[in-house]
């Protein structure tokens, strides 16, 4: 053949493999036909995560004008003749949607928030409920009678105030006064890092505190509005319950089986939250979809069965439909005896539907379904879509009913000896739930290292280990426990859930003790868990070959690279400063906001050093301040006194020989031969810091930056 024969044949060739190309890939987005629905939950959340990304915030009227727009966008649908426009329509609908939906939550929540740096004030409120302890000790929710002089305007829904060691917790329900130092809640602990002060404006507390003071009872003037009544009557029913399990427990089992039964966290050791933690078991803390199955499946489970072993009744109704009632029952006394914590409810929420689906002969596991769920939760609460719970929650059920789909169905015989078919029951049992922790590690992967940097070496295996602990023993043992204590009937059951713990706790022990059971993987740029966040989703809503395309994006959280770490962080309120040391961080306080400066070291991938000893080999320190010494890794002098005078001279000490001076006030010396000062007014202004050397100076990163100005960040830039 000649040239020019081979050269049109060439071109003939790649014209057939294109074309062959373009029918193949035709082929598979014609098979997502009945799939395109699965999208519009992540439209939604796309609306509402657009709005949270923000620097500042829309006018009121900008929700209300883009109700119009999702209207027009719905109803050029009717006219829409080819099936992509049509597509493209309904899912910007969502989009914008989702947008105005989390507009008008956030309006809709608003409430007052205390101002930084006030004077001890005296508070009486109706205790709402024992909140989970914090790093200082127990808190309670508080719902404020009266503050101080404070007009009723200005005076927070809510407020979250931790007892000194020690002091006696009043129960729900109880009128109470205290002193207390109030503060808005705090800003981020490092920039970047996660807004806590946003969950707290979305549960209306506009106030944390500590009490100088134990609350002492007091007489209130009127009732409590009904609604607050209520609300505190069901948590004094929880509080005697956890204060029972505790009690027919010990504390060592009796705090854990509480924490998962009421939704109380008061009474579990602290080593057992670290095992917990560094065991990847530390999710069976939180009552969430894990516990709302189990509690759901089992009920549904025995409810059928007993239908089904009464024959007159099975003959009469459908056992499937009253086994889902009695679930959906029973999920929802869960949710009320769990306190209705946002995880548990985003988790019935999702029980709920697939109760629902089966009621309407549906199928209750299925990717519709859990879209379904998603876009319930996302009108309802909006601002989930900002928290690893929902993430994580929704990104692993969707892994694993993906996984369902694609999983192959065993052969039935008909006629095998008991011994084989036990054996191959065993098998497939032991490859699903391999299967079913693997897929599900996998997929809560990129959002355990972005938000928590921890990954637990043997979290596979404990979770494999405690997985049927869980599921046949603990869950159903604490939920007939909890429902038969009333009646003075569930020491047995309690004993059971107890014995459970034990063991559970156990496997937590090895694993977190086991060599090499943490690893600390720094944070990824901001870009990159939206990307994995997308790429995990196209793996698993898009049917056929090509969902593989989305690995890369996907596991973008492992390849994307990471920003050189700061040389120096320092606390929102400047108490508290770090310094890197190569891979450690030298803490300049460790006694002070500890639980801060270990999240930055974390998302930074370095080994915090908390020891006075390491701190006293770099600098020279007494108790209001540190001077940088001979060995310091960076020239940084630090004085964390508010009100009280340092010794004389001392502030020019900390100012000679520094690149850096940080001052917790604003007692700037006259002259200072640092390049660099930052005091009081800049923490006001910009909240926690990170700092990087240059070669002109220094280049700082500030939290306020990354917050903009939102209704949860006001109260930290007064200016």
């Amino acid at each position: 053949m000649d040239a020019l024969g081979m050269a049109v044949a060439d071109g003939a060739g790649r014209e057939s493999a294109l074309a062959s190309a373009r029918a193949w890939l035709e082929a598979q987005a014609w098979a997502q036909a009945d799939r395109w629905t699965l999208w519009t939950p992540v439209a939604f959340g796309g609306g509402c995560a657009l709005y949270f990304t923000l620097l500042r915030e829309p006018q009121p009227w900008v929700a209300w004008a883009l109700l119009p727009v999702v209207l027009g966008l719905l109803v050029a649908t009717r006219w829409s003749s080819r099936r992509l426009a049509t597509i493209a329509l309904v899912l910007g609908a969502c989009l914008v949607g989702g947008f105005s939906t989390a507009k008008l939550r956030a309006d809709a929540v608003k409430a007052p928030v205390a101002q930084a740096g006030g004077q001890p004030q005296w508070v009486e409120a109706w205790v709402v409920d024992i909140a989970s302890p914090g790093q200082g000790g127990h808190r309670l929710l508080l719902a404020p009678i009266r503050v101080g002089d404070w007009p009723a305007q200005a005076t927070p829904i809510r407020m979250r105030v931790t007892l000194r060691p020690d002091t006696p917790l009043p129960r729900p329900g109880e009128a109470v006064r205290l002193l207390a130092i109030l503060n808005p809640p705090p800003p981020p602990a490092s920039p970047g890092a996660y807004d806590f002060a946003r969950d707290a404006y979305f549960e209306s507390v506009g106030a944390v505190g500590l009490a100088l003071r134990p609350p002492g009872p007091v007489q209130a003037e009127a009732p409590p509005p009904w609604r607050l009544g209520l609300t505190m009557r069901v948590n004094a029913i929880r509080w005697s319950l956890t204060d029972k399990i505790v009690q027919a427990l010990g504390p060592e089992t009796g705090g854990l089986a509480a924490a998962m039964t009421t939704g109380h966290e008061a009474f579990i050791p602290r080593q057992q939250i670290e095992n917990l933690r560094d065991s990847g078991l530390a999710h069976i803390v939180s009552i969430s979809g894990l516990h709302m199955a189990i509690v759901g499946g089992f009920v549904f489970a025995a409810v059928r069965l007993l239908v089904a072993a009464w024959p007159w009744l099975a003959l009469r109704v459908s056992g499937k439909k009253v086994a889902a009632c009695v679930g959906l029952a029973a999920v929802g006394g869960y949710l009320v005896l769990s306190g209705a914590p946002p995880p548990a409810e985003r988790a019935a929420i999702t029980a709920a539907v697939a109760f629902l689906a089966v009621l309407a002969d549906r199928q209750a596991i299925s990717l519709h379904a859990l879209a379904l769920a998603a876009m319930a939760v996302l009108l309802l609460q909006p601002e989930a879509i900002t928290g690893p719970g929902f993430q994580m929650s929704f990104a692993a059920t969707a892994a694993l009913v993906a996984l369902a789909e694609i999983w192959p169905r065993p052969v039935r015989e008909i006629d095998v000896p008991w011994p084989i078919r036990w054996a191959q029951t065993a098998a497939t049992w032991t490859a699903a739930s391999l299967a079913v922790s693997f897929v599900a590690g996998l997929a809560t992967g990129p959002f355990a290292i972005q938000h928590f940097n921890r990954v637990a070496t043997w979290g596979l295996f404990a979770n494999l280990a405690v997985a049927p602990i869980s599921s046949f023993l603990m869950m159903p043992g604490l939920a007939l426990g909890a429902t038969l204590t009333p009646f003075g009937l569930g020491q047995a059951p309690l004993e059971v859930a107890g014995w459970s713990i034990a063991l559970m706790n156990r496997v937590a022990e090895t694993a977190a003790s086991a060599p090499f059971a943490q690893a600390v993987i720094p944070s990824a740029p901001g870009w990159v868990l939206p990307v994995s966040f997308l790429g995990l989703l196209f793996v698993c809503l898009w049917a056929g070959p090509l969902r593989w395309a989305g690995l890369l994006a996907a596991t973008a959280i492992l390849w994307a690279p990471r920003p050189p770490p700061p040389d120096v962080w320092v606390a929102a309120d400047g108490a508290a400063v770090a310094v890197r040391e190569g891979r450690a961080a030298v803490l300049m306080r460790p006694d002070v906001k500890l639980f801060g400066a270990e999240l930055w070291a974390r998302r930074r991938g370095l080994t915090p050093l908390i020891g006075e000893a390491e701190r006293d080999a770099r600098f020279a320190c007494d108790r209001w301040s540190c001077a940088a010494g001979a060995d310091a890794p960076v020239r940084v002098s630090a004085a964390w006194n508010l009100r009280r005078p340092l010794k004389p001279g001392r502030l020019e000490e900390l100012c000679a020989g520094a690149d850096l001076v940080i001052l917790r006030n604003d007692m700037r010396p006259e002259t200072c031969g640092a390049r660099l000062v930052l005091s009081e007014r800049d923490f006001l202004a910009g909240g926690s810091v990170e700092l990087w050397r240059t070669g002109q100076g220094w280049r700082a990163g500030w939290a306020q930056t990354y917050r903009g100005r939102r209704p949860w960040t006001w109260g930290y830039d007064p200016r």
